[in-house]
């Protein structure tokens, strides 16, 4: 009896480790590929801008995506 309940014990406590651990590692996972690839890139902001009508220049793009890392830094 107390066979069974110490293998059913370590499998939840194997079971809650390997959860947590899945969490923090595709949590950094995430967190490293999103820097490497932000989701809005230059042309995309450029498009954006086009299509609300602004023509954008290569300063204004480069300020605009200035700012948008100095807030993703900031979190």
């Amino acid at each position: 009896m107390s066979t069974g309940l110490m293998m059913v014990l370590v499998a939840v406590i194997a079971l809650a480790v390997g959860l947590v651990g899945g969490f923090f590692l595709a949590r950094n996972s995430m967190k490293s590929y999103l820097q490497k690839n932000p989701p809005i890139s230059e042309e995309m902001m450029k498009s954006m801008m086009m299509s609300m009508g602004q023509k954008p220049s290569q300063k204004k793009l480069n300020q605009m995506m200035a700012q948008m890392k100095q807030q993703q830094q900031k979190k």
